[in-house]
């Protein structure tokens, strides 16, 4: 591993366009230090899946996802058996006069495991991150066995026997609080949370990572999206959609905002009717919040 520092951090995270502030670098530095799993917790959009291609940056290894959701099991996460190539090559050795018992053997070999995730990242040669996203939605079930592996780095194969861990991975855990997780698991990990950007971090996010943007758009932009997200909605606007909008409107070569550019262009930053809607009806009350004119003379 590289020997970071604060400032080394700080410098990855900029050069991956990641505007951070010091609880974001505290908690990678001593995820890193210390060696443990970092649960990051906060509302879609703000960034919590970056952090581990971040972090996969700063480790110059792999990043291994195991991507979340209800019904998740254990075969889906660690292995499963490739009972397709196990049958061809079960029908290849009829003829070849082994006895049964080395039939049975031969199909219960390494070759034939289709390696998920974990597996993965148990064998990777070197240290590797592992990117646990949105835990909150798998069952508690699964979080249960996910602890047991976390805690021993092992996983026994009953056809193999027990693999155990080439190098412990660099855990990189998500959730947006769709359900609460378990004690358990938050004592194993550092925690942090990442909520939505004030304006001035949007704006630096926004230039960063649209330079040529005009100024007074970039503004605009982030001033209506501070507004936009005190109201309620169903699905609040994430740091994603501000710059899937900033990037939509200057490619359109907008140099400011008025009430027809948001209104034709709501869908690119709130993905509900509803929250469509409701917005609509109240558009020229929030442009009077941003300080944006209803209309502007020309574009």
């Amino acid at each position: 591993m590289l020997d970071v520092t604060l400032e080394s951090i700080r410098g990855l995270l900029f050069e991956q366009g990641y505007i951070t502030d010091h609880s974001i670098e505290m908690a990678l530095f001593l995820s890193l230090k210390l060696q443990k799993p970092l649960l990051i917790e906060g509302p879609a959009g703000v960034g919590k899946t970056e952090i581990a291609k971040v972090m996969t940056q700063i480790l110059e290894t792999e990043l291994i996802r195991l991507q979340c959701y209800e019904g998740l099991d254990a075969s889906q996460a660690l292995y499963e058996w490739n009972y397709q190539r196990q049958l061809l090559h079960l029908k290849a050795s009829e003829e070849s006069g082994i006895s049964v018992e080395e039939k049975e053997k031969g199909l219960f070999d390494e070759k034939f495991l289709l390696k998920r995730p974990l597996l993965k990242a148990i064998q990777s040669p070197q240290k590797c991150v592992l990117l646990i996203d949105e835990i909150d939605r798998a069952d508690e079930e699964f979080e249960s066995f996910l602890l047991e592996v976390l805690s021993d780095w092992q996983i026994t194969i009953p056809e193999i026997g027990t693999i155990h861990a080439s190098s412990i991975p660099q855990v990189i855990v998500t959730g947006n609080r769709v359900r609460e997780l378990s004690e358990a698991l938050r004592r194993r990990c550092l925690y942090l949370w990442i909520d939505y950007p004030d304006f001035e971090k949007e704006l630096m996010i926004v230039r960063h990572r649209l330079p040529n943007i005009d100024a007074k758009l970039a503004e605009q932009i982030c001033r209506f999206m501070q507004v936009l997200r005190a109201q309620k909605l169903e699905k609040t606007p994430g740091i994603a959609e501000t710059l899937d909008w900033a990037t939509a409107l200057a490619t359109l070569h907008f140099s400011a905002l008025d009430k027809n550019i948001i209104e034709s262009t709501l869908g690119v930053i709130l993905k509900d009717w509803k929250d469509i809607r409701a917005i609509q009806l109240s558009l020229s009350e929030l442009l009077d919040k941003t300080g944006v004119q209803s209309k502007v003379d020309s574009i």
